[in-house]
């Protein structure tokens, strides 16, 4: 599973990166987790407002910090 964060490192980004690690983690899931800073990559995505995070190429949310709880529901699928 690969799960990309994408965001220019503000504390909400950071946020939500702890959260992807602690679920996979929790989870017991072998996830590639990596930050996307890269504005021209992030628009690539269509994604307007950041953090987003995106599993498998797809974004499955943008603009919020998902809790772990939350990120653990749309990867234990």
């Amino acid at each position: 599973m690969k799960i990309e964060i994408l965001g220019v490192g503000c504390p909400k980004c950071r946020q939500l990166t702890a959260n992807a690690e602690l679920a996979a983690k929790e989870l017991n899931i072998c996830a590639e987790i990596s930050k996307i800073t890269d504005i021209g990559k992030i628009t690539e995505y269509d994604v307007i407002m950041t953090p987003a995070l995106v599993i498998d190429g797809k974004v499955v949310s943008s603009g919020r910090v998902l809790s772990k709880d939350e990120i653990k529901k749309i990867i234990a699928v």
